[in-house]
């Protein structure tokens, strides 16, 4: 099973602008109660399309310089991003299936 990967202020740039598949990035911080809802998604999302896009988690409390870039005011935020570009989002807690829609788009 995959795992989203602990995305960084210093690893972002690598792991996210410079990947050759769709990334998705959940922006979350551990006392946010609607990020704690939407994790096991994520998770999930993560397992089940593995190998087609990459996801990731930024913990904005200790990454303020990535959030802060993307402005990221409300969590939790996900951002698609594809060839280094944000292509998509959704904030809030939303249904499994509302993100599976989202990275569908991605990969078709």
């Amino acid at each position: 099973m995959s795992k989203p990967i602990a995305l960084t202020d210093d690893n972002f740039e690598q792991e996210v602008l410079k990947a050759d598949t769709p990334v998705l990035v959940d922006f979350w911080a551990g006392w946010c109660g609607p990020c704690l809802v939407v994790a096991p998604s994520i998770e999930e999302v993560a397992s089940e399309y593995q190998g087609k896009i990459k996801v990731g988690k930024v913990d904005v409390d200790q990454n303020r310089g990535t959030a802060a870039a993307y402005g990221i005011r409300s969590i939790p935020t996900l951002l698609v991003f594809n060839n280094g570009k944000v292509v998509d989002s959704l904030i809030g807690a939303v249904p499994k299936n509302n993100i599976v829609e989202l990275i569908q788009k991605q990969i078709g």
